[in-house]
């Protein structure tokens, strides 16, 4: 029996994956003079904040503003979500109300900040939905580390195999899967690979196709 869903947030319940692309593009290309292309960035998605500076310096050498970039790219999210809102992907709600009315504990577990996390839910008007919420700020060790599932889960007071876990990327599917939930892939700007479809309950399109 399902007593618990715990959902990851970029990717899977908001569209921010591909507006931060396009974000990012545009300050690397007006800011810095350099391409950044879709693949590299694929290769961010679901990176934990401390990975980040060396993955771009990497690419662009030591010498690259790791700080300066993620400012601009924080402000430009910020700009253009007060003016145009968070998109949500479809089914959202639906399924959020679905959860709702068969009384199962809904969680968050985001590898964002809670500022920020808590910032995009009031935006959204999903804040509401949530009975525990844990973000970067509250682990020690993000995905693909298990302590993110584990602690949404005992926050909810389930049992981590009465909980599916609502993943787009890698490192969430391995973190749910390790932490003994039932991992449920939506991929968004990444198919998932044998691998992975292995660690998943299943593979959904998208939000609405899941009923429980």
């Amino acid at each position: 029996m399902i007593r618990g869903a715990v959902f990851d947030m970029d990717g899977l319940m908001f569209d921010t994956e591909n507006l931060t692309y396009k974000l990012q593009k545009e300050i690397m290309e007006k800011d810095f003079g350099v391409d950044f292309s879709l693949e590299q960035y694929k290769q961010t998605i679901g990176k934990r904040f401390v990975e980040l500076p060396p993955f771009f310096k990497k690419l662009y050498g030591d010498d690259f503003d790791f700080n300066r970039f993620h400012e601009s790219c924080r402000n430009a999210f910020i700009s253009y979500t007060d003016e145009f809102g968070v998109p949500i992907k479809d089914g959202l709600f639906e399924l959020l109300d679905d959860l709702k009315a068969k009384k199962i504990k809904i969680a968050l577990a985001t590898s964002t900040s809670r500022k920020s996390a808590l910032r995009a839910l009031k935006i959204a008007k999903v804040l509401d939905y949530f009975d525990e919420i844990v973000c970067a700020d509250d682990v020690e060790n993000g995905k693909p580390d298990p302590e993110p599932f584990l602690k949404a889960a005992e926050k909810l007071g389930v049992k981590p195999s009465e909980c599916i876990a609502l993943e787009d990327s890698f490192n969430g599917i391995k973190s749910a899967y390790n932490a003994g939930l039932n991992p449920i892939m939506v991929p968004d700007l990444i198919e998932p690979t044998d691998e992975i479809r292995q660690m998943c309950t299943s593979v959904l399109n998208s939000l609405n196709e899941l009923k429980l």
